[in-house]
């Protein structure tokens, strides 16, 4: 009796909260499909796939399973320390330079008197986030060509020899860092700007009373009052930290060989070893330690920040 009515009551909630559960609906079967239910495939990772004529299950049935031996395979080569440093190191780089400068940006625009000169400000800067990395690599293209490039004609005017900025590897972290933080920083700073526009402004009110610079302003209610999302955000960036942009790593470089060692990451390693060589299980291995990776980060950078919040709330 007790179970039936359990039911009943369940029933009765998802009616309840039918419309809830319709705009929820278009989500969850995103994620269903294109989340979840491709997890079934990380299996080939653990076989010697071949294709087989009676499709692609057919050949996931029939191949051989090897266990481990793709990822021995692939940590048994230089490619898995490498691809593992750029990502992490760059990964690394853009969470804390696009942090600092999103939170800089949004503080800034706050503080602009004019509202329709910041809306000027914020366009201009939310707008290379909806430009295409194919797009942007003929820009940069067009600043670092060897012959016609903008850069090479200001160092030929000042009397320096030209570089040829897709052979030297000594530039592209700096120039990657960059293109990152200028495609990347409007779109966050449009968050965290959401934020403090939010705060109750009789704070500020208050703080000028009692003689607080703009500088005591901002330390002391502006980044405590949005500290929580970007605790937030970050922790989602830590959780993708094994995950780089393809874009920005593939077609800025324009996929120059000798720009391998400080450009090749995860997924353009994943997608020039399918491309060349067509070993799906190798790729599938790789791909695989990423996302193992990527979770584990993402819950052990969640609980300590879990056990730094409870520790902190002792005092």
């Amino acid at each position: 009796m007790n179970r039936m009515q359990t039911i009943m009551n369940s029933l009765k909630n998802l009616y309840r909260n039918r419309i809830f559960l319709l705009m929820v609906l278009p989500g969850a079967l995103w994620f269903l499909f294109f989340s979840y239910l491709p997890m079934l495939g990380t299996v080939i990772a653990f076989k010697d796939y071949r294709i087989h004529r009676d499709g692609f299950f057919a050949g996931l049935m029939q191949s051989e399973w090897v266990g481990f031996e793709n990822f021995e395979y692939l940590f048994s080569t230089n490619d898995a320390f490498l691809i593992t440093r750029n990502t992490i190191l760059y990964n690394f780089v853009f969470i804390i330079l696009g942090l600092v400068c999103s939170v800089a940006m949004a503080i800034i625009l706050s503080e602009i008197v004019n509202k329709r000169l910041a809306k000027v400000y914020q366009t201009g800067m939310f707008l290379p986030h909806f430009l295409s990395w194919v797009i942007v690599s003929y820009f940069t293209f067009s600043f670092l060509s060897v012959d016609k490039g903008v850069m090479n004609q200001i160092l030929a005017w000042f009397g320096a020899e030209p570089i040829s900025w897709y052979s030297e590897t000594k530039y592209w972290p700096y120039i990657l860092t960059f293109m990152n933080i200028w495609k990347g920083v409007g779109y966050s700073s449009v968050v965290y700007l959401a934020a403090i526009v939010g705060i109750d402004k009789t704070y500020y009110e208050a703080a000028m009373i009692d003689g607080a610079s703009k500088w005591q302003q901002i330390r002391h209610i502006t980044l405590p009052s949005i500290t929580p999302l970007i605790t937030i955000l970050t922790l989602l960036a830590i959780g993708r930290i094994f995950y780089a942009d393809f874009g920005l790593f593939y077609q800025i470089p324009r996929n120059s060989g000798p720009l391998y060692p400080v450009t090749n990451v995860i997924d353009t390693y994943v997608y020039r070893g399918l491309k060349a060589t067509g070993e799906i299980t190798m790729s599938t291995a790789a791909g695989l330690y990423q996302s193992f990776i990527g979770f584990i980060l993402v819950i052990s950078s969640n609980w300590i920040v879990r056990k730094f919040n409870k520790d902190n709330a002792l005092f």
